[in-house]
C-alpha cells in the first residue's frame, strides 16, 4: 500500500475508530472504489451544520439500532478522539431505544395479538 493510502486510512481510523479489514483490502483489490469511498467519508464526517461529535453520536445510535456489533465497536473506538463522553453515548442510545427498540416491540406485539387472539 502506498504512503498516501496509508495516511488516508490512518485519518479515517482517527475519525471513526477501527477500520474494517475489507475496507483496508480495497486499497489493493479496488483502489478506485477506495478513493471514491474516502471522498464520501471525508465529506460526511467534516463539520457542517452539525459537528463531527454530533455525527459520531448519530452513527453510534444508528449502528446500535441496526444491531451491528462491528459498526458499534468501530464507532465507539473513534468516539473518544472527538471528545464524546460515555454519558453522551448513553443518552444517544436512549433515543435509539425509543425509535428502534420500542417501535419494533409494539409492532411485533400488535401482530402477535392480532394473529394469536
Amino acid at each position: 500500500m502506498d504512503a498516501k493510502k496509508s495516511a488516508k486510512l490512518k485519518g479515517l481510523e482517527n475519525k471513526i475508530g477501527k477500520v474494517p479489514k475489507f475496507f483496508k483490502e480495497l486499497t489493493v483489490n479496488d483502489p478506485k472504489m477506495f478513493d471514491l469511498v474516502m471522498k464520501f467519508e471525508d465529506h460526511i464526517w467534516e463539520d457542517g451544520a452539525i459537528s463531527k461529535k454530533t455525527k459520531k453520536l448519530i452513527a453510534i445510535a444508528i449502528a446500535a439500532s441496526l444491531r451491528d456489533q462491528h459498526a458499534v465497536h468501530a464507532q465507539l473506538a473513534g468516539a473518544a478522539n472527538l471528545g464524546v463522553t460515555k454519558a453522551e453515548i448513553e443518552e444517544a442510545l436512549r433515543v435509539s431505544f425509543l425509535l428502534s427498540g420500542m417501535p419494533a416491540y409494539v409492532y411485533g406485539k400488535a401482530q402477535l395479538d392480532e394473529i394469536m387472539k
